[in-house]
């Protein structure tokens, strides 16, 4: 058995569309997480300057044209990032580096806003004016370090895309153990049979009752073994009867065509010689015409037919033969209108063998009658003949056995009413034969 290509092998793909979607999905949380985080961030750190700027708002006076902070802070001004210009003029400013400074005073004047210090990402101001009745009179600005809120940023970064490999890899290797163990029945199915050959007719699968989708499968490839091993089995039953049927009747062919060519004979001699060969050719030609039509029967659907027709045209095949041997043939009339779910062609081919056997033996009278009892339809077939023993009524099914009644008298191929039963099982029926004075068999099919 032939490797897998690499990424052919079901399990390699399932994998991969696991981890790839698996992959997907974190890398979208992550992002968004991270997203998220950064936008709660600059709005905790806005929020945060416009509380600071609010209180150094309340400690300013205006007197006259000068801005006078009302109280000491406890810290020292160049500690608290707070500058406050009247106009553009600096009245306090801390120290701060050049770049935020100039940032700063470029907000002088201007409106509420914010302002992330160009070249220095890790500052942020906020500019508010300064109002005296009506009137602005200056402008208070207050600055705020984002080192804090972008070490947490780049913490949970690291830490989220830590959390995301760790989970990719323990989801990945889950989902690989999980593949194999699931999908292992398959490969063992595979292995199995990759080692069976046409003669391991019985071997299956044997998972057991199915509880999921593999134990299911192989419950439908048993089933389907199953299947071709009843139809290998009956090609090899039909090839066996075929063999065994056709010995004879060849044999004694052959023996009477080597016999008249062995010396001269009378022309009454050669007469009764190819009797005798048209006698074992028509032997085979009913057993080959018996046997083609059993196998291509076999297996062939169902349908429905109206039982007495079949009845009928069966009685009516038979007629001639019924007459050349003195018996009177009779279908007894049905009132009901009976159908059979069995097609009619197959009906008739299981109806024949018994009415046939029932001529074989009758003395002067042979009876069809056709009821209907439950869910059956049965085909009576009476005849006045000396009737099956009680220990024959089920050997005389089986092939090339004859009951007692016919051993001496009928060199038949013993197959009709072995064909019969067979094909009547075949479509959920039988035919059964009970013992008596007189012949009774009755073949029961199954009613539409």
């Amino acid at each position: 058995m032939t490797a897998l290509p690499p990424f052919r092998g079901v399990r390699t793909r399932l994998l991969l569309v696991v981890v790839g979607a698996l992959a997907v999905a974190l890398g979208v949380a992550t992002i968004g997480f991270n997203v998220l985080l950064a936008h709660a961030a600059s709005r905790d750190a806005n929020t945060l300057l416009r509380a600071r700027a609010s209180s150094e708002l309340a400690l300013l006076r205006v007197v006259g044209e000068n801005i006078k902070v009302a109280e000491t802070r406890d810290d020292p001004l160049g500690d608290s990032r707070v500058w406050i210009f009247r106009g553009t003029t600096p009245v306090e400013q801390p120290r701060a580096k050049a770049g935020t400074d100039l940032a700063a005073r470029s907000l002088a004047g201007g409106p509420s806003q914010f302002m992330n210090v160009p070249d220095d990402s890790e500052e942020r101001l906020f500019a508010v004016p300064i109002v005296h009745a009506g009137k602005r009179v200056g402008t208070l600005v207050t600055g705020i370090s984002l080192e804090p809120y972008h070490h947490t940023q780049r913490t949970a970064l690291v830490g989220s895309l830590t959390l995301f490999l760790v989970l990719l890899s323990i989801t990945g290797v889950a989902a690989w153990w999980l593949l194999r163990s699931a999908l292992r029945p398959v490969a063992q199915m595979t292995e199995q049979a990759s080692t069976w050959s046409e003669q391991d007719l019985d071997r299956r699968f044997a998972r057991g009752e199915p509880h999921d989708e593999l134990t299911h499968l192989a419950a439908t490839l048993d089933g389907l073994l199953d299947r071709l091993a009843a139809s290998l089995r009956h090609e090899r039953r039909f090839s066996a009867e075929m063999s065994h049927e056709l010995r004879t009747p060849l044999a004694k062919l052959m023996a009477e065509a080597e016999l008249a060519l062995r010396r001269e004979r009378s022309e009454s001699d050669y007469r009764e010689s190819l009797e005798a060969v048209l006698r074992n050719a028509q032997q085979i030609e009913r057993i080959v015409e018996t046997l083609v039509s059993a196998a291509q029967h076999d297996a062939q659907p169902q349908g429905v037919a109206n039982a007495f027709d079949i009845a009928e045209a069966v009685v009516a095949a038979h007629s001639h033969d019924a007459s050349s041997r003195g018996v009177d043939l009779e279908l007894m009339d049905s009132a009901d209108q009976v159908r059979v779910g069995v097609d009619q062609d197959i009906a008739e081919r299981i109806l024949h063998p018994v009415v046939e056997n029932a001529l074989r033996y009758g003395r002067g009278k042979v009876q069809v009658r056709v009821t209907r009892n439950g869910s059956s339809v049965l085909f009576a077939v009476d005849d006045d003949g000396p009737g099956v023993l009680a220990d024959e009524h089920e050997t005389i099914f089986e092939p090339a056995v004859r009951g007692s009644a016919g051993r001496s008298t009928y060199s038949g191929a013993g197959l009709g009413l072995a064909l019969a039963r067979r094909l009547a099982r075949a479509v959920s029926g039988d035919v059964e034969a009970f013992p008596g004075a007189s012949g009774h068999f009755v073949v029961r099919l199954p009613a539409a």
